[in-house]
């Protein structure tokens, strides 16, 4: 039922550091529950722990072990910011409908920050400003117009001029749109926070299991699996990522590969307030700091072809981000210490589809795509939680399939 894929290769930057120990256990017999959800990485945790807050008893199967598919190739930006901007999602979706979504976005990041801090998870978050800097897709004139838009929308966004960005953090770029609220973090880190949060309600992660078929009926589910065993369940979830069957995903969706970088630790050489930096353009280069100060760096995407094709630009890849990277700081360290690459999943759009899939009684599906993936993430176990609750939650039109 899912596509197997290599998700990422390469040294992803998390894998330094200390990882989330979380206890698995075979699926050796059938097993029932109320909501079974497919994938255990950063999407799966955050449906998991608000549908157990729920009082729902929840599994997760995955075919690897928790959090090491593409959650660890996560540079994890966490932004309110969609990929389309808010004129261009306009003219797509219309006005009130892309300001909503725009608004949604930022209560969603806000939400997952206020939740992070309930929870007590500890995953190195931190309050990052924003630089959003003009490109091939909004020149100046274009990031103006589009700060006029979010303010208009109450999402505010300061304009700087050449001289203001330069002057401010030392960037020689024609324009850029400066906002607040936004976050970094270590996604594993996080991920595995989420988890543990639904394991103490009971939930339980199976790993190492492959769902062969999935059998929806009026009054539930049945997951086959190549192992054997039968999950019987009153929901599933699919919260497979970049692995989401073709026939969920539809055209709206698209697969692409991306690369990253980070750099040795350099903390005296980072840039005023450690602002996470995207660019309007496509595809865009997108920059943020950890912690202990390494510099990572990512983008140079591509239309998604197969694993070995992306795998093998990895070397030219990396070169080209320390080339960018040193012309966007010239005084920083540019030279890879981990590089990596994976797959990415964007839409149309730019927004989630997050929902019950059409025809198939009792099964939902989440499409977390584009660069603000994790936030897309909290904003479907919200969606969700409503959803399998009986309430209807107003914003669920804007994201369902």
């Amino acid at each position: 039922m899912t596509p197997h894929r290599d998700l990422r290769t390469g040294e992803p930057v998390w894998l330094a550091y200390p990882r989330p120990r979380l206890p698995t256990r075979a699926l050796t017999r059938d097993r029932t529950c109320d909501i079974a959800i497919i994938g255990a990485g950063v999407t799966g945790a955050m449906a998991a722990e608000a549908l157990s807050a729920e009082g729902f008893r929840v599994l997760l199967l995955d075919r690897r072990r928790p959090l090491m598919g593409s959650t660890a190739a996560s540079t994890a930006l966490l932004q309110s910011e969609i990929d389309q901007p808010l004129g261009r999602l306009s003219q797509q979706i219309g006005a009130d409908k892309a300001i909503r979504a725009w608004r949604r976005s930022k209560l969603a990041l806000d939400s997952l920050s206020a939740r992070m801090a309930l929870l007590g998870i500890k995953c190195g978050q931190s309050p990052r400003p924003t630089l959003y800097l003009s490109g091939n897709v909004l020149d100046a004139g274009g990031l103006k117009q589009e700060g006029e838009r979010r303010r208009t929308a109450g999402l505010p966004a300061d304009y700087l001029t050449r001289g203001e960005l330069r002057d401010r953090y030392g960037i020689d770029r024609e324009a850029a749109l400066l906002s607040v609220g936004n976050l970094t973090a270590n996604p594993l880190r996080m991920a595995g926070g989420f988890l543990r949060a639904a394991m103490a309600r009971d939930a339980e992660i199976l790993s190492q299991v492959d769902v062969a078929d999935i059998e929806t009926h009026r009054d539930g589910v049945e997951i086959l699996t190549a192992q054997g065993p039968t999950v019987r369940a009153r929901h599933a979830i699919y919260a497979t990522g970049y692995e989401t069957p073709a026939a969920i995903r539809g055209r709206k969706h698209s697969l692409h590969s991306t690369w990253a970088l980070a750099t040795k630790p350099q903390p005296d050489k980072l840039w005023p307030d450690r602002a996470m930096i995207w660019e309007a353009a496509d595809p865009y280069l997108y920059v943020r700091a950890t912690p202990d100060g390494r510099i990572i760096c990512g983008g140079e995407d591509e239309e998604f072809s197969d694993e070995d094709s992306r795998d093998a630009l990895l070397p030219q890849k990396t070169r080209r981000l320390e080339e960018k990277l040193k012309k966007l700081f010239p005084h920083v360290d540019p030279r890879a210490d981990r590089a990596w690459c994976g797959s990415f999943g964007a839409s149309v759009t730019g927004l989630p589809t997050i929902g019950a899939v059409p025809g198939k009684a009792n099964l939902y599906a989440i499409l977390a795509y584009g660069g603000n993936g994790i936030t897309f993430s909290r904003l479907a176990a919200e969606l969700l939680a409503a959803e399998l609750t009986g309430r209807r939650d107003p914003d669920a039109d804007l994201f369902e399939f």
